[in-house]
């Protein structure tokens, strides 16, 4: 498990959100513009080798594996690395997790081309990703970790890709397991409903 303390205030965590999260973004889009891209022969191997380039520049200096789960003195988690919330990940949407006073955890965001399985339509494995998130977010109890034990999805009709919402909520903790569902949403209603056993995992037990 790779979580590590950093010893940074508030002022460096703006900082460095402010650096990497416009170069995620240009990176982000640069995603989107691979796929979508109908430009000459010539251009695309013009970008090529500016991308190639740019990549070499970033392995300049760089950490060694994943990003992992990092936190100020303070306590604040960066999971900038992560693959549906991360600031530094350019395949995450990414999703913004707001929490209701009531527990519920809601979300709203897009999904565009990247995430694309059968045409026009939001792949399956992305719909799972995006309700693991959004469950195990909301299993979390205070600043005790929380992992998946199962993950039940209902794939109720297909989901479009385009503004969609997701929504969690606890429905009973029993000792060490807690029991969340939650859905997927498009303007329509529902498309995917899930119920997940999230875990305290034994190295965190009191």
């Amino acid at each position: 498990m790779r979580f590590t303390v950093e010893d940074i205030d508030t002022s460096e965590v703006a900082r460095r959100k402010a650096l990497y999260g416009p170069l995620t973004e240009v990176v982000r889009e640069l995603i989107d513009a691979t796929i979508r891209t109908e430009v000459d022969d010539d251009t695309i191997r013009e970008v090529h080798a500016q991308v190639r380039a740019a990549t070499d520049r970033l392995r300049a200096r760089q950490s060694d594996g994943p990003f992992g789960v990092r936190f100020t003195n303070d306590g604040d988690g960066m999971a900038w690395g992560n693959a549906v919330i991360g600031l530094r990940n350019a395949i995450a949407p990414p999703l913004t997790i707001a929490r209701d006073p009531d527990g519920t955890h809601r979300s709203q965001f897009v999904l565009g081309a990247a995430y694309e399985g059968p045409p026009g339509l939001v792949h399956g494995g992305i719909c799972a990703l995006v309700l693991d998130q959004i469950l195990g977010m909301t299993a979390l109890a205070g600043d005790k970790p929380s992992f998946t034990g199962t993950l039940t999805l209902r794939f109720r009709r297909s989901t479009p890709l385009g503004p969609l919402r997701a929504q969690a909520r606890v429905d009973r903790v029993e000792g060490v397991k807690t029991f969340v569902v939650g859905s997927l949403s498009d303007a329509d209603g529902v498309t995917v409903e899930a119920e997940g056993v999230f875990i305290l995992p034994a190295w965190a037990r009191e």
